[in-house]
């Protein structure tokens, strides 16, 4: 577990992820001692966060849960705020990516930025990563604000299959 002034950065595991794909919420809640959000938006959600079939999570949850995280609020209104999602251990270029979310009741409170910024340190303190790589929209305002707050620069940009174009925002060692 990581921890921030407001957050605690909680661990996916393989468990929490086959919980979601059921849309079993008291277990997923059991799983972390903490709440859901009132709006959550179950197996859907975690599949947008999780390209790899559920198969593929259980033949190397390690590798493909690396550095995912819950977001949890530390206050005594300790509950679930939204996650930071690695795709994957990087791979022989040493290059992780990340994304993060924060459900909606909870966005422009800073946790994204709280978040993302501690789990950028955290992924450049592993052996073989040399960078951290976030991909956005340029008009995804929230998205390019958090990026910007946690000094990643701007390194190119790639084509998205059916939403257009996607800059890529890279943190080097």
């Amino acid at each position: 577990m990581l921890l921030t002034e407001r957050l605690e950065l909680v661990p996916i595991t393989l468990p929490f992820v086959e919980a979601a794909m059921e849309s079993d919420r008291c277990r997923l809640e059991q799983l972390v001692n903490a709440p859901l959000p009132r709006r959550w938006h179950g197996r859907a959600l975690i599949e947008r966060a999780f390209p790899a079939s559920l198969t593929d999570i259980r033949a190397d949850p390690e590798a493909r849960l690396w550095g995912d995280r819950l977001m949890i609020l530390r206050s005594r209104d300790r509950r679930i705020v939204g996650s930071v999602i690695f795709h994957g251990r990087p791979g022989p270029d040493g290059i992780a990516e990340v994304g993060y979310g924060v459900e909606d009741e909870s966005q422009g409170l800073g946790y994204a930025t709280e978040a993302v910024a501690c789990s950028l340190r955290w992924a450049l303190e592993q052996p073989g990563v040399r960078a951290v790589q976030a991909t956005t929209f340029q008009w995804h305002r929230a998205s390019l604000r958090v990026i910007e707050k946690c000094k990643m620069v701007r390194v190119g940009s790639r084509e998205h299959e059916m939403l257009g174009e996607l800059t890529i925002f890279e943190l080097r060692k």
